[in-house]
């Protein structure tokens, strides 16, 4: 259990985490190795913000206040220096206070922000979920064409299709849609709200 005084390690990057969500990184700055298996000793996650301004090698970028954990779920070096992981979004947070180490990584005291309440999918919304389906099947079926076993599936199982909440992240992280937007979406405390305007979007887009 993550005391409030607790520093969290944050990884800022040009991408949303979103909760459940499957975020595969790719790292080879020492000082992001050096976190992360500090995490995987102490078995606890890192925090994914969204870069506000900066950039994600050099000098600490400034993140938006909202973030996701990143918890990791595998992870392999067959390169030297470079090590590929595997992480799964569990709840947001917020930032309540931050700090720059001397090797630029970041740390913040967080907030967390409760889980989305389990509601499901309401019959208005009931064809996100049978699209969403559609989509992450003909995902899961060229991946498996062309890796064979190999692949990974890119979306967290098990899958979840009567969850407002679980159908508008999974939709909020494949839409073409900026990251600005993407962040505002995060932020949403409210699930049916936040699948509302995913169903929005698909309508005026003519998905569903």
């Amino acid at each position: 259990m993550r005391s409030a005084d607790d520093w969290l390690p944050l990884f800022p990057l040009k991408t949303v985490l979103f909760p459940d969500g499957v975020l595969p990184l790719k790292v080879f700055e020492a000082r992001y190795i050096d976190m992360v298996r500090q995490c995987m000793k102490s078995g606890s996650p890192f925090g994914v913000v969204l870069i506000r301004s900066g950039q994600e090698v050099g000098a600490a970028a400034d993140p938006e206040d909202v973030g996701c954990f990143a918890h990791i779920t595998g992870w392999d070096m067959q390169e030297l220096g470079v090590m590929m992981l595997r992480t799964q979004g569990g709840e947001r947070f917020r930032i309540r206070e931050k700090r720059v180490l001397p090797d630029q990584r970041l740390e913040a005291r967080i907030e967390p922000i409760a889980a989305d309440p389990a509601v499901p999918v309401s019959d208005v919304h009931v064809t996100c979920a049978r699209t969403l389906k559609i989509v992450i099947d003909d995902a899961n079926a060229r991946g498996r064409a062309e890796l064979g076993n190999a692949f990974v599936s890119a979306f967290s199982q098990p899958l979840r299709l009567d969850s407002a909440a679980w159908v508008a992240n999974r939709w909020c992280e494949i839409l073409p849609i900026p990251l600005k937007a993407r962040q505002k979406l995060l932020e949403l405390e409210d699930a049916q709200s936040r699948l509302a305007i995913v169903h929005q979007y698909l309508v005026q887009h003519k998905i569903v």
